[in-house]
């Protein structure tokens, strides 16, 4: 049975109930055809739950068919034969803009027929959008399904298809979710593109009014649930805050004002639930009261900004649409691109006259990301942050609503007037450290002073702070792996740390007998170098393998390359995070790769190396030991080097924490050869240690190093 839509002289327009009886109309080829010479026109209403455009004209030369249930059933069946036109009230709409044409029968019939069509459909089920009923040319609005419209479940994934049904654009306005793309049914995505460019382009603002969205002045059941919450009548009328009759209930109505003009109108109801009007300008709530004003606050609700009127500050406005779940990794975008933040960028001309933006957003972790994302984009240098007050000695106050009604008006005020600056990376006060000031004036780590090397001789000179980078040098064969082997065996008895090793010069089974036999204090094998020695048992040796794997982690490059120092760091950054390791030892630097660019000396290499490894042992509180040989010494008569006869750059001396160089008696007239002395040449640190020398024995047998009686 065929219909025919008419206007009504006495009504006007179809109200919204009419529309809901009609449910979904849809029209064939057929009647597109027949029809064509009576073209009729008629507007419908706008509200939230229909289109996001006021009023628009459309113009249509159809007859209708009635739809019975199970048509409606099969719609998807019916895909080729019917093209939607009207609105779908709970989870699809289709838009219509003035101007727009209206798509021929033979435009409609070739796109329905076409293979790309039926590509792009299926293309786009597979995201979870059916557009079964969605019309091309048109802003199509649906449920999002990635984020399902939110609490309210809104409308508010816009979709545009473009006329030709070759490609989709789709975007979701709700803040906390943003999800956009586009697709086409043809290999080259350029046409997503272009429809992308006509969606921007065919946006369209609605004007409104109080009397076209039926606001009322609010009735005693709301003024008093504002009361409970300490909210003025003074203060309702002056943000002439509304009600709106819902369904069956009736719920708050915040208008949104520019320059006296009511541009949007957001909707709240008992149950905590938002919505707001669609196709409507994004601004700031309360925009007029920051007109002119050198100290803005932002907050993050209707109800705070109210609030904080009541503490006295006018010049506050909330963000309209709420709070992210998260600060975005991405760079932020260009205006035109930055959709979930567009009333920053509607508003812009009211904040840059502003000289400080005091942000005082909720508490929550998506509050702070609210903070920095408003943040990013006015510019950090002139933000400030609240810091809300403790509620008990575990939670703080959540906003500004929460103050205002637990501690009061006065309270507020105080909070907002105590808005500290806001952190800038790289930038920072001491009062930001004070927490680790105070924990290393009452030493409450216990490591103020440095770990202790286990060998009295050295306490007063060398202590192993975390964090710190030693340098460690000597001629060859005087023993600086065997010491530095022999140290870290010491700290992991007394203090039970753990290592990363990076020893390139060392088999993985010969450093594993080394640091045996200095654990077990037994040789590993019986051999000439054991003499009458007792060689360590299996049972000890199986002990001793379990302590090697709890201990130690090993970095190495198995193939015949050398590894780089960013390679190194960041397995030793692994091993730090996986493992908890506190240690990294890297020997020696000849055995890394340092090929650097032509145009960079040896000097600027090194000092950018050893500024790398400082900032690895800073960052992760990881104490690293760098072994370095000297370069060729001429005329050398048996002394000890100095730091700055390192081979490659005095940076080796200049950039570290602690230089300490290990050099080994030879000449047996001169003393035991047994002898081993420990030159500290450098120490940065004054608790820790000083410039000095200390002598140790060397035990060959087990490789210990020990004190001198």
């Amino acid at each position: 049975m065929r219909f025919l839509l008419q206007h009504n002289p006495i009504a006007g327009s179809f109200s919204h109930s009419r529309l809901h009886k009609l449910s979904y109309l849809f029209m064939d080829s057929s009647t597109l055809r027949t029809a064509a010479a009576s073209t009729r026109l008629f507007t419908i209403n706008s509200s939230p739950c229909f289109s996001s455009s006021p009023r628009r004209l459309i113009t249509t030369s159809l007859a209708f068919k009635r739809i019975n249930n199970n048509n409606y059933k099969n719609d998807d069946d019916n895909n080729n034969n019917h093209h939607p036109l009207t609105l779908r009230t709970k989870d699809l709409s289709s838009v219509s803009y003035r101007n727009h044409p209206t798509p021929t029968s033979e435009t409609e019939e070739k796109m329905l027929d076409s293979r790309s069509w039926e590509i792009l459909k299926i293309k786009l089920k597979q995201l979870g959008l059916d557009i079964g009923r969605c019309a091309p040319g048109v802003e199509n609005r649906m449920l999002c399904p990635k984020c399902n419209g939110g609490d309210s479940e809104e409308l508010s994934l816009s979709l545009f298809l473009d006329e030709d049904g070759f490609s989709a654009v789709w975007m979701c306005f709700r803040a906390k979710c943003g999800w956009k793309g586009s697709t086409s049914a043809l290999v080259d995505n350029n046409r997503s593109q272009s429809s992308l460019k006509k969606f921007s382009k065919m946006k369209t603002i609605r004007e409104i009014t109080e009397d076209s969205l039926e606001l009322e002045p609010l009735g005693n059941e709301l003024r008093a649930y504002f009361a409970e919450r300490l909210i003025s009548a003074e203060t309702l009328r002056r943000n002439r805050v509304m009600q709106k009759r819902h369904g069956h209930e009736v719920v708050i109505a915040f208008p949104y004002w520019r320059n006296g003009k009511l541009v949007n109108c957001k909707y709240r109801d008992f149950n905590k639930k938002f919505w707001q009007e669609k196709d409507t300008e994004k601004v700031f709530y309360g925009l007029d009261d920051i007109e002119g004003e050198s100290d803005i606050i932002i907050v993050e609700g209707e109800m705070d900004k109210l609030s904080m009127e009541e503490a006295g500050f006018l010049n506050c406005v909330s963000v309209p649409d709420g709070a992210p779940s998260s600060v975005s990794k991405k760079n932020v975008p260009s205006e035109e691109q930055d959709t979930k933040y567009q009333y920053l960028w509607n508003c812009k001309m009211y904040l840059k006259q502003a000289s400080r933006i005091i942000l005082a957003t909720d508490g929550d972790p998506p509050g702070q990301a609210l903070a920095e994302e408003l943040a990013r984009r006015v510019g950090r240098e002139r933000c400030w942050r609240v810091r809300w007050p403790k509620k008990n000695d575990v939670d703080h106050f959540k906003d500004a609503n929460e103050v205002l009604m637990y501690l009061g008006p006065g309270a507020l005020k105080e909070v907002v007037e105590n808005a500290e600056l806001y952190p800038i990376m790289g930038l920072f006060n001491f009062r930001d450290y004070f927490d680790e000031i105070d924990a290393y004036y009452h030493r409450t780590s216990g490591d103020e002073f440095g770990i202790s090397t286990g060998w009295r001789a050295l306490n007063e000179l060398y202590n192993v702070l975390p964090g710190e980078l030693t340098i460690v040098t000597g001629v060859p064969n005087s023993g600086k792996s065997e010491w530095i082997d022999a140290l870290i065996c010491n700290i992991n008895e007394h203090a039970g740390w753990k290592f990363v090793l990076c020893s390139m010069e060392n088999k993985v089974r010969e450093h594993a007998r080394k640091l045996l036999e200095k654990h077990i204090k037994k040789p590993f094998f019986e051999a000439n170098y054991g003499g009458s020695a007792e060689r360590m048992t299996v049972e000890e040796f199986e002990q001793g393998k379990a302590w090697l794997s709890n201990t130690f982690s090993l970095i190495r490059c198995e193939n015949d390359s050398l590894p780089s120092i960013k390679w190194v760091l960041d397995l030793a950054k692994a091993a730090v995070l996986r493992h908890g390791v506190r240690g990294l030892v890297i020997d020696p630097y000849n055995e890394l790769d340092h090929q650097r660019p032509v145009s960079q000396t040896e000097t600027e290499y090194v000092s950018q190396m050893l500024t790398m490894v400082k900032r690895f042992a800073q960052h992760h509180a990881c104490h690293v030991w760098f072994v370095a040989h000297p370069r060729q010494l001429h005329n050398w008569v048996g002394e000890p080097p100095n730091l700055y006869d390192i081979s490659g750059s005095a940076h080796f001396i200049n950039k570290c924490d602690n230089g300490i160089v290990i050099h080994r008696n030879r000449d047996p007239e001169a003393g035991p050869i047994d002898r081993v002395q420990v030159c500290v040449r450098k120490v940065r640190n004054k608790v820790v240690g000083t410039i000095g020398e200390a002598f140790l024995s060397y035990n060959r047998v087990t490789g210990e190093y020990m004190d001198i009686v």
